[in-house]
């Protein structure tokens, strides 16, 4: 059978964790720093599909085929992780503590940042030309959604804050849905179809992944986005990663754990 029972995955998801926690430091950031590049480049390709087709849709479409291609590689993302790794820490697996688990996360956001700066200097010097000319028209798009997703939620006060963070949240339910559910087949056909979906949904409804941002804001203000680092880093980065881990660990990972591992006992009702 191709499909997995739910309590044959939740525990494949905490071996997952636990994996991840016992890793070496260069394996971890090098597998970090390649999904964080791919990631760029699967949004760049999205938005170039979406302002030359001008259909917003297909680019959403075709944006998972970068998640799937680093998940099948067996690369981490910060997203997944914040949903993994601490369920080795629940289910108490031998010598797996706090300080591992905040170590993981660490060196893949650092990773991470490493290889969406890379694609974002990349893509700016080959949409230039070396910086001899105008990014064309999806570096405009991308500088604008900069700063509309940066200035645009400042304006708003607390209520943008809270706006980025509760759509960080939304993202990584659903990102980390598409994480558990390459776990539910053993098929490649199976885990690509049960990933595409929902990447599509959190892309399409321009949810907030700290991952895809850590490429889109440098890449926007490389090509002239009229924000600051501070107004990337308090008006996106910072909420939408709590948010990530939010919407990761509470929607996705700990009603899967304590429903399909941690079950508790059921009551005979006459």
């Amino acid at each position: 059978m191709s499909y997995l029972e739910p309590t044959e995955f939740v525990t494949k998801m905490v071996d997952a964790g636990e994996s991840k926690v016992y890793m070496s430091t260069s394996d971890t950031l090098i597998r970090a720093f390649m999904a964080g590049a791919i990631l760029a480049l699967a949004a760049v390709f999205a938005i170039t599909v979406a302002v030359q087709t001008g259909s917003f849709l297909l680019g959403a479409v075709l944006f998972p085929v970068g998640f799937i291609m680093l998940y099948l590689m067996k690369f981490d993302l910060l997203t997944g992780v914040f949903t993994l790794v601490p369920l080795a820490l629940l289910d108490k697996r031998p010598g797996v503590t706090v300080n591992q688990v905040l170590r993981n996360w660490g060196l893949v956001f650092l990773g991470n940042l490493g290889g969406a700066l890379t694609v974002a200097f990349i893509m700016s010097f080959v949409f230039t030309y070396g910086y001899n000319i105008d990014g064309g028209a999806v570096a405009d798009k991308v500088s604008h959604i900069g700063e509309a997703r940066t200035l645009g939620y400042k304006e708003q006060g607390l209520g943008g804050w809270i706006t980025i963070f509760l759509r960080g949240v939304l993202c990584n339910w659903m990102v980390s849905m598409g994480v558990v559910g390459a776990m539910i087949s053993t098929s490649a056909t199976g885990k690509m179809a049960a990933m595409w979906m929902p990447i599509m949904l959190f892309f399409y409804m321009q949810f907030e992944h700290s991952i895809v941002n850590m490429f889109l804001f440098p890449f926007s203000m490389i090509m002239g986005g009229d924000f600051t680092i501070a107004d990337y880093l308090i008006w996106n980065e910072v909420p939408t990663i709590l948010g990530n881990l939010v919407g990761g660990l509470v929607f996705v990972g700990l009603p899967l754990y304590y429903t399909h591992v941690r079950t508790s006992a059921s009551r005979n009702l006459k």
